[in-house]
């Protein structure tokens, strides 16, 4: 158990980031790389919040697993490294949502939001936790807050259920480049998800979606249509592989409907059809058209 072990940071080797980072006024930040944490929800109105021990900074306050960078580490692999080593988060069990990004100027501090994606049970796997946990996001302000967390919980918790959806009609896209893909456009449909799916790994600047913070991982719906629908590639959280039985806009507009009907951010299309321009746009103000080159710029 936590306290039963003596006070300090836990024993062995550190890494260069394990160490102050200092401002040219003299303020202190630790992790001299930076620091990244990562705010999880199980999908049912409940985050996974950390007791801090007390030797730590802020100590006895609740936040979130998280804490110094490693030296050459992105922010979103340190905040899962870092929940992984403190809380038992498993890897391969978080949806990214969004980031937010505090920036003092020689020092940042990175949230990574995900989501659950299946069940687990948090375990205090080192000593820098009294206890964890899934807390009710009601209830996450009557708790201590770390001051850092509690400065940045209600932005985060006004976007916690917000997720964007990018909407690719395959077609329009994979037709606006003559590069002989009418030769094999089950080949050219493969391609386009290939690059799609590595997008999507990657994430989007938020304000290409219109929305706030850092950078947003939307979930991607390709549309096939005729002999497209022949690619070899199948649906993988988080781009979703749509083979349209009949026409490849009738089953566009009904994606967009049932994504305009959930109410959870806005609905990016990607075509330059005119006509399926005006079915969409007519869904609702969530709905956002952009050309065939915004998407292939970022491929």
């Amino acid at each position: 158990m936590p306290d039963e072990l003596p006070p300090g940071p836990p024993p062995g080797p550190r890494d260069p980031g394990d160490a102050w980072a200092q401002g040219p006024d003299g303020t202190k930040a630790w992790g001299l790389f930076g620091a990244a944490g990562l705010l999880v929800d199980d999908g049912a109105g409940r985050v996974l919040l950390q007791h801090r021990v007390e030797w730590s900074h802020h100590g006895g306050t609740w936040g979130i697993p998280g804490g110094a960078r490693h030296q050459h580490e992105d922010a979103v692999t340190g905040a899962l490294r870092e929940s992984a080593e403190e809380a038992g988060v498993p890897d391969d069990g978080i949806d990214l949502r969004h980031t937010s990004v505090l920036d003092l100027g020689f020092w940042t501090y990175t949230t990574v939001v995900g989501r659950a994606a299946r069940p687990f049970e948090p375990v205090i796997a080192d000593r820098e936790s009294l206890a964890l946990s899934w807390v009710p996001v009601a209830e996450v302000e009557d708790l201590p807050l770390h001051p850092g967390f509690g400065a940045s919980w209600p932005a985060l918790r006004a976007a916690i259920d917000v997720a964007p959806v990018v909407v690719v009609d395959a077609a329009n896209v994979v037709g606006s480049v003559p590069d002989g893909w009418w030769q094999d456009r089950a080949g050219a449909a493969d391609r386009l998800l290939d690059g799609v799916t590595t997008l999507a790994g990657a994430g989007l600047p938020a304000a290409e979606l219109g929305l706030e913070f850092d950078r947003w991982w939307p979930r991607w719906t390709v549309v096939l249509e005729g002999a497209a629908r022949g690619a070899s590639a199948a649906s993988t959280a988080p781009v979703d592989v749509v083979r349209a039985a009949g026409s490849g806009d009738d089953t566009i507009v009904e994606v967009v409907t049932a994504a305009v009907a959930a109410g959870r951010g806005p609905v990016v299309v990607v075509t330059a059809d005119r006509g399926l321009r005006d079915r969409v746009t007519v869904l609702g103000d969530a709905v956002q058209v952009r050309g065939p080159s915004w998407l292939r710029d970022r491929l």
